[in-house]
């Protein structure tokens, strides 16, 4: 209900600029990465995954709704923050939770299947808020004070459903704790990889900038909640499928593949010019998420050992966030500089060196053998 909603709030209500909220947003991501490396190595060395996964949740329920008492940016980017760290502390535990709790070669479902679980709350959401803001006539703020709801009902389900998974390391693997000071541990194919997701993610900046250029497209205000669940609806429908297709095909035939569509989605927001360019290219993007989100997650469980897993996700995630303040940074500098035409081309080469990159550093079938 918030994450649409917030970039327009900061630049219409608030009077910040597209580098100002590309900073926000990727600064709160690199607060994440950070808090993602730290709790994905302790829930290792604990061997417990649930209470890191609950105290997260628990940080980022109570702080989201506090946007709508936000009266400059400046506001808005510490309560981004405060979310973030709860993002930070259960994500990586998390992914560790969901391969302790799954088959090897069921590990793409499974994350596609939660990424698409996701995405079916990120559809349902922005619906929510459309019609709170189109038939109530309610604020921004109104809306984001009701956010709270559903992320308590959330919280309690977690807390009542989810059930910690105790995976059965090889003898071999028994005896080894997690350590941040060899991370040489996780392997040369772990390290090759997650390079080439850090190149790839310098050109992925936030995506709230996807709606601030549909916007400059002629898609309404009012309609951009609409707009972002059109695009989690595509991810919610094919992300199982896609997870599934990589335990069949190979992780990296399908990243490569999913690099390929977002470049081709990036390139063509640089050249669009007409408001159902904007929708196309969302539907678009939405492949690119339902082929990568859960198969790359899904590379790295079939990478490392089952003790490092945490570590792993939490080194996976801070590669991402590391990327992502300087992706942002970049993008939104080149448009208030040179334009949006220009920040999208930038974001679409990067995407193709890091999908010819792929090819030279992922084995092409999931490695079972650590699960």
């Amino acid at each position: 209900m918030i994450y649409p909603l917030l970039p327009l709030f900061l630049s219409t209500v608030l009077g910040a600029n597209a580098s100002f909220i590309g900073a926000i947003e990727g600064a709160a991501e690199s607060t994440a990465a950070l808090l993602k490396l730290a709790s994905g190595w302790w829930s290792d060395k604990v061997k417990k995954r649930k209470p890191l996964v609950v105290a997260g949740y628990l940080i980022a329920t109570v702080a989201r709704p506090f946007t709508a008492l936000a009266q400059t940016a400046s506001q808005v980017l510490l309560i981004r923050l405060t979310d973030r760290v709860g993002k930070g502390i259960r994500t990586a535990p998390r992914d560790a939770l969901l391969a302790d709790s799954v088959e090897p070669e069921a590990r793409g479902r499974a994350f596609g299947f939660h990424a698409s679980m996701d995405n079916a709350g990120a559809v349902l959401g922005p619906l929510i808020a459309f019609a709170l803001l189109k038939y109530l006539d309610l604020s921004l703020r109104s809306v984001f004070w009701l956010a709270a709801i559903p992320g308590a009902l959330a919280f309690i389900v977690l807390i009542v459903a989810v059930k910690e998974i105790k995976a059965s390391a090889p003898a071999q693997e028994s005896g080894t704790k997690a350590d941040f000071s060899s991370p040489d541990k996780l392997g040369r194919r772990f390290w090759a990889y997650l390079f080439v997701v850090l190149l790839f993610t310098l050109g992925n900046s936030t995506d709230a900038f996807l709606l601030l250029r549909s916007n400059q497209l002629g898609v309404a205000v009012a309609l951009a909640p609409i707009l972002w669940a059109f695009l989690n609806l595509v991810k919610t429908l094919l992300g199982t499928w896609g997870g599934s297709l990589s335990d069949r095909l190979g992780r990296k035939p399908l990243i490569v593949a999913g690099w390929l569509v977002y470049a081709g989605v990036y390139f063509g927001f640089a050249a669009a010019t007409e408001t159902w360019h904007a929708w196309a290219l969302i539907a678009s993007y939405g492949v690119f998420y339902a082929l990568t989100e859960g198969t790359e997650k899904a590379l790295v469980a079939d990478l490392v050992p089952i003790s490092r897993r945490g570590s792993a996700f939490g080194w996976f995630n801070l590669a991402i966030g590391l990327g992502a303040l300087p992706a942002s940074l970049i993008f939104g500098a080149i448009w208030d500089r040179v334009g949006a035409p220009s920040a999208f081309a930038f974001g679409a080469s990067l995407a193709l060196v890091a999908a010819i990159g792929m090819l030279f550093v992922a084995p092409s079938r999931p490695l079972q053998t650590s699960g």
